[in-house]
């Protein structure tokens, strides 16, 4: 099972109880608004996303992480990898992405569960580079970009929702641990 823990979070396979705190993050719609058409999630749709997250674990090696607080336990929201097929012209790259509740905004989470997510792509997954799709107008995913030390390479436009989209990249040779 993996698990990796960084000075302040735990990030780790799902569990069953992680359902209810992760559809009330889904069902926040200032959370949502970045997210595909900006639509919340409910609890049976949150339910379907955590097991196609395990099934990606499955079939890639990587997926998304439950981010859990270390000093409470309290699940924080998610950060980890995806094969992005919802954007076809980014295939094969492989997307690292975070989503947090928002009360854990503000507060350097995102920055630190990605970079642990970025050491884990690029030095165990043995994925020679990474990027980051963001929906262009989203600064505090471009901040956490940007710390990553990832550039953006060009702007593009979602094939469903039409909403113009930045794409970061960052590769082996550039990462700075």
């Amino acid at each position: 099972m993996i698990e990796i823990r960084t000075p302040r979070l735990i990030l780790r396979r799902w569990h069953d109880d992680d359902l209810a705190p992760m559809a009330d993050i889904n069902a926040d719609p200032l959370v949502m608004r970045w997210i595909g058409d900006g639509s919340v999630l409910d609890l049976d749709q949150t339910a379907e996303a955590i097991e196609r997250c395990e099934e990606e674990w499955d079939d890639e090696g990587f997926g998304l992480f439950a981010v859990e607080l270390l000093a409470s336990g309290e699940l924080a929201g998610f950060a980890g990898l995806s094969v992005p097929e919802y954007l076809p012209e980014a295939l094969p790259d492989v997307e690292i992405s975070w989503r947090l509740g928002r009360q854990f905004w503000g507060q350097g989470y995102a920055s630190e569960a990605a970079q642990a997510v970025l050491e884990f792509a690029l030095q165990d997954r043995g994925l020679d580079r990474v990027i980051a799709i963001d929906r262009i107008g989203n600064t505090a995913s471009e901040n956490v970009m940007h710390k990553l030390g990832m550039t953006a390479e060009r702007e593009t436009t979602h094939p469903v929702t039409g909403h113009a989209l930045c794409v970061y990249g960052i590769d082996l040779t550039e990462y700075q641990a």
